[in-house]
């Protein structure tokens, strides 16, 4: 029942969501599919933009499924924009920053605060290292999901905060009331409104963001992974973006492409899919 991309290629992916193979738009997989036409054309449900977002299926899906992915269990939903409520090319963002958290040399949780987390998949990953999670997102609904994914894996009595807010207010009531994380993660949109209506623009907003994210970190902090999907912010862009605003930090900075997961089979020839930008930070 778990994820796995199956192909991809002439502007498509083909995925499985648990007992459910999807195809939708990847503007990225400019290349030819692998599998043979027949086996795209079996998928239960295909999504279009042409003439307006749409899904067509092959057989009926239901209302909501579940599916596995980095041993967690999420809640999927086709919605009118043809997200499903996951994205799994950041698990191995989560795989990373599970190792920090579990190999970190002090006995009190380390504070992890994830901004514009959306159904929660990296707010799981820490809480089930051991870290005490705020998870943060502008959208109720966003919350209410990344919550359902939470019971669903039976994370409900771990130390996670659901805040529905705009990011940048909070982070300026975090920096006033002097709190402060040993780990952030922040996956911005490109545009987005906050709870009252707040406008938030990448390109005209990340600088004052980013700083903010660099006033709530604490003296040693263990980690930021800051992640994007928005045309140009390119690996090297976020490299630029994080090391200017960690400078005098020291650690470790890497930077690359996220990929969707690949079902390992053995002959396998499944083309990685690049879907966004990772930069990360490790401290001393």
């Amino acid at each position: 029942m778990s994820y796995s991309l199956l192909d991809s290629g002439d502007q498509y992916k083909l995925e499985r969501f648990g007992e459910y193979v999807l195809a939708r738009p990847c503007a990225q997989a400019v290349w030819r599919p692998v599998l043979p036409e027949h086996i795209w054309k079996s998928a239960d449900a295909h999504f279009s933009r042409d003439q307006g977002n749409r899904w067509s299926t092959i057989r009926s899906l239901p209302d909501s499924w579940n599916t596995t992915l980095h041993g967690l269990k999420f809640k999927i939903v086709p919605t009118d924009f043809g997200h499903v409520g996951l994205f799994p090319e950041h698990s191995s963002q989560w795989e990373w920053m599970e190792a920090l958290i579990q190999n970190m040399p002090q006995t009190a949780p380390p504070q992890v605060l994830n901004l514009f987390a959306y159904t929660g998949g990296a707010t799981l990953a820490a809480a089930r290292s051991g870290a005490s999670v705020c998870h943060l997102d502008a959208s109720r609904s966003a919350v209410a999901w990344a919550r359902e994914n939470a019971e669903r894996n039976a994370l409900t009595d771990k130390p996670i905060r659901w805040i529905i807010e705009d990011v940048a207010k909070f982070l300026q009531r975090e920096v006033r009331r002097g709190v402060r994380y040993e780990g952030i993660v922040l996956d911005p949109p490109s545009f987005g409104r906050g709870r009252q209506g707040e406008v938030f623009v990448i390109e005209r907003d990340l600088q004052e963001l980013l700083q903010l994210v660099r006033q709530v970190l604490c003296d040693r902090p263990l980690f930021v992974i800051f992640t994007s999907h928005t045309p140009g912010f390119t690996p090297l862009v976020l490299h630029y973006l994080l090391q200017q605003v960690l400078q005098g930090l020291g650690g470790n900075l890497e930077t690359g492409e996220m990929t969707l997961p690949v079902l390992q089979e053995k002959g396998n020839s499944i083309l990685p899919v690049p879907s966004g930008s990772f930069a990360r930070w490790k401290g001393l």
